[in-house]
């Protein structure tokens, strides 16, 4: 799985969320089993509401830079807060609009493009118990409907409060096993259906 590339994000933009800091773990995972990884700011894409009346006056170019790179990485890791007991409207409104078709533009004018064949492992953390778990079964079925594959093996981190150390590692070696299982399956099958796929 050499240099296969990964894509990794959180849907948060907040600057001491458990989910970005699990994505940066997630990151340093996938560097050390040797992927090409992006690791994705969301605060670094100026995207807003999503507005149909908005989106008539011209498709926002930081939307078009978000599914360029979306397209571009064949598998990605997803790690999702929970805001009462769903995904957040950070997360949902990135979606909507990389899933919206630019009209009159020959490459983007098809809005599942960015989704359809990619892999993704859904990973989650939370200071509760269940580690932002309801997230991700909301989450799931929105990307499957948009065409991505979803890794059997997902994780959510509960105690998030304390499982990281000072430089954002986690702590438990069991808690990188299972995002080390989950970035694994994402690789393996981002590769196979890279090579399958004309």
């Amino acid at each position: 799985m050499p240099n296969t590339p990964i894509l990794i994000f959180a849907g948060s933009t907040r600057q001491q969320s458990f989910n970005r800091k699990l994505a940066h773990a997630a990151a340093a995972i996938a560097r050390s089993a040797g992927a090409a990884v992006t690791l994705l700011e969301l605060s670094d894409f100026d995207i807003p509401l999503y507005n149909a009346d908005l989106e008539a006056q011209g498709t926002p170019a930081d939307v078009v830079r978000l599914k360029e790179i979306l397209f571009n990485h064949p598998g990605w890791v997803i790690c999702s807060p929970e805001y009462n007991g769903s995904y957040t409207a950070l997360l949902k409104n990135t979606l909507d609009w990389a899933s919206s078709p630019v009209k009159g533009d020959a490459t983007w004018q098809d809005g599942t493009r960015s989704f359809r064949g990619k892999v993704v492992g859904m990973l989650s953390a939370s200071p509760g118990a269940l580690g932002g778990l309801r997230s991700q079964s909301h989450l799931g079925p929105l990307l499957t409907n948009l065409g991505c594959w979803l890794a059997p093996t997902a994780f959510a981190l509960g105690s998030a409060g304390s499982a990281f150390d000072d430089a954002g590692q986690l702590v438990q070696q069991a808690h990188a096993d299972r995002v080390r299982a989950v970035v694994d399956q994402v690789l393996w099958a981002s590769q196979r259906l890279t090579a399958v796929t004309p």
